[in-house]
């Protein structure tokens, strides 16, 4: 009896309807049916298309609250409230303004500031500027790298600073055909890794180094500093000739060969690179061969701390058909454009 006075009630209360909103009780209750169908047995499954369908027909017609079973119409006010202030969000969103800057340039800014600690936003500015790169000072100081920004320059920095008044000397040893020793001196400079000098003798002393190191560095281009170890080969005549031109003798500490590493590092690249190949038949034979790779290291050779460059600053040739140059009889090529 009593479900069929609802049944009635519902029925008195439809003749007072108008049309559309019985259409969009219709339409509510087959969505309704439609999420059911594809929905399991524990839990209701919706879409968001379902949410934006309940949710304009709750807005353009509100007393379909009341034909809703499958959810509770505060679901269906919530999710109305959160769509209006999505779309006000949207709708209200920030359309002027400076243009944005492109990572290119905001990476630009940061690799500034990182490998000058000591630029501010003025001198980075101004570096951008003789680029062509036009963006306002502001723009600069928002964009630079303060994190972990050092207080002062780097120790790569410090020894590139003071490279070019620094230089090695080191003596080695050659075996030749014979097992004959010779002894070869190399002297580096280190600020472009030149090579200054090499030499061969079969009975090394003082005077003939402190002569070796005279024809290595004329008197304007002398270094403040020359590395060498503690061998007994550097004597006093050795140490005086280098004092009287201005230069402060370094010998390292004892058994540290580690602390002349340049001119180790250059040892063992003529070792590896020429010697370790060939035959050395005597002192003459030696000092052609070490002149030959004196010069293809000079001129020729590429090294990772000048960026791929030759000490003597070898030009880039982007024209012509490539040759190659044999080098020691072919151990090694340089390579030309003819």
């Amino acid at each position: 009896m009593g479900a069929f006075l609802i049944r009635l009630l519902l029925l008195v209360r439809s003749r007072f309807k108008s049309r559309a909103g019985l259409e969009a009780e219709d339409i509510l209750l087959r969505q309704q049916v439609i999420v059911l169908s594809r929905s399991s047995q524990t839990r209701v499954r919706l879409r968001n298309i379902d949410r934006l369908i309940f949710v304009w027909l709750y807005r353009l017609f509100p007393s379909v609250l009341e034909a809703i079973v499958i959810l509770k119409p505060a679901t269906v006010i919530r999710w109305q409230r959160r769509g209006f202030q999505a779309y006000w969000r949207w709708k209200s969103r920030w359309r002027g303004g400076r243009p944005k800057i492109n990572r290119e340039i905001r990476s630009l800014i940061r690799q500034m500031s990182r490998e000058n600690p000591l630029w501010g936003a003025p001198r980075i500015h101004g570096e951008l500027l003789m680029l062509g790169v036009d963006v306002a000072q502001s723009t600069v100081a928002k964009y630079m790298d303060r994190a972990g920004r050092p207080t002062s320059q780097g120790w790569k920095a410090f020894l590139c600073n003071h490279a070019a008044g620094i230089a090695s000397i080191d003596l080695f040893v050659v075996r030749t055909i014979s097992f004959k020793l010779l002894y070869g001196l190399v002297i580096l400079h280190h600020g472009r890794r030149r090579l200054a000098t090499v030499n061969v003798t079969s009975h090394p002393t003082a005077e003939w180094i402190a002569g070796q190191v005279t024809e290595a560095f004329p008197w304007n281009e002398a270094p403040g500093h020359l590395i060498r170890d503690r061998d007994g080969t550097f004597g006093p005549a050795y140490v005086r000739r280098v004092r009287a031109m201005g230069i402060r003798d370094r010998p390292t500490a004892p058994r540290s060969p580690w602390q002349n590493g340049h001119a180790e590092r250059l040892i063992g690249s003529i070792r590896r690179e020429c010697l370790d190949h060939l035959i050395v038949f005597g002192e003459a034979h030696l000092h052609r061969v070490l002149n030959a790779y004196a010069s293809y290291y000079n001129q020729v050779r590429t090294h990772l701390s000048l960026d791929k460059d030759a000490p003597e600053f070898r030009r880039v040739q982007r024209v012509g058909n490539v040759a190659a140059l044999p080098v020691l009889g072919g151990l090694h090529h340089h390579y030309v454009r003819v």
